[in-house]
Parts: C-alpha cells; structure tokens; sequence
C-alpha cells in the first residue's frame, strides 16, 4: 500500500531531525521508502514559535494503518517530541497523510488527516510527487486543492 506522511520540525537542528525521522521511517517493519519531496521552510500554524522544515514522504507499506501511525508515534517519541500544547513548537512531527484511498475514522486515527486539504506547508510538497492523486473524500486532486490556498508562507530550501 502506498502511504503519505509528512514530517515537520522547528526546534533543534531541523534538518537533522528531519533526516533522522526519514532513517527511522525507512527501518519500520515491511515498510519502503520510496521518494521524498523537497524540503520547504514555512510559517508556523498556532502559537509563537520557530519556522518549521517541512516534507512529504511517500512510502510503501504491509503495515495496517493503525501500526504504521504507532511506528510514526514511537519515531517522534524516540526523537524528543513532547506533547506540550496544541500546535505548538515540536522537535519532530510526523503525520500520516493518505493510506491508499483508504478513509477511515477510528479513535485516535482519521485518514486521510482530516486538516490535509487546508494547509499549504502539506499539499505544496505532496504536489511535489502526487499533483494529480485525488483527496479520497473530496474527490479534487492535491493540485486543485492546493490552488484554492495562500501558498505565502511555504518557501523552498535551496
């Protein structure tokens, strides 16, 4: 099955916890990383705080759903991440995005991730490998999507 996850951090060395984050993804059991968007700097959603790096990863898994986002849990917490507030500033955030066309609604786990069509620091690097893939429950491809958006505050990383 094809997967998307996007992977965030704005404290520390982002990048290295980004690459990182990345390593540790590819490791998961029966799971491949296959590409990887380029890498953007974009404004913080929330309180105050550093600007993030931003990615989108497209991976293969045999993982159900549900243990792929406890291998997700498990990187970020190996990774420092605590759970201080919402939206607030994060060593690592790793979001499972698209599970196939999957749509699923379970306690503690919504796919497609339920904010994915309203944030520009997501959908500009998964055009980046799917433009044309569509929103399972919107049925509008990530380009139409990401159209619709102020694309201001996503900048790429030279």
């Amino acid at each position: 099955m094809l997967a998307y996850v996007g992977l965030g951090s704005n404290l520390g060395d982002r990048a290295l916890y980004l690459l990182e984050a990345l390593s540790r993804l590819s490791r998961l059991p029966e799971t491949r990383l296959r590409r990887v968007s380029p890498l953007y700097e974009t404004d913080p959603v929330g309180p105050p705080q550093p600007r993030y790096l931003n990615l989108v990863a497209e991976v293969e898994t045999q993982l159900p759903p549900r243990e792929l986002l406890q291998g997700l849990l498990a990187i970020e917490k190996a990774l420092g991440r605590e759970r201080r507030e919402r939206w607030g500033p994060r060593t690592i955030d790793l979001d499972l995005l698209l599970y196939g066309e999957l749509v699923l609604e379970e306690e503690g786990l919504e796919v497609p991730h339920p904010r994915l069509h309203q944030r520009a620091f997501v959908l500009v690097p998964l055009c980046d490998l799917v433009p044309q893939g569509r929103h399972p429950r919107l049925g509008r491809t990530f380009a139409e999507l990401l159209a619709a958006l102020d694309q201001g505050g996503v900048r790429p990383v030279l």
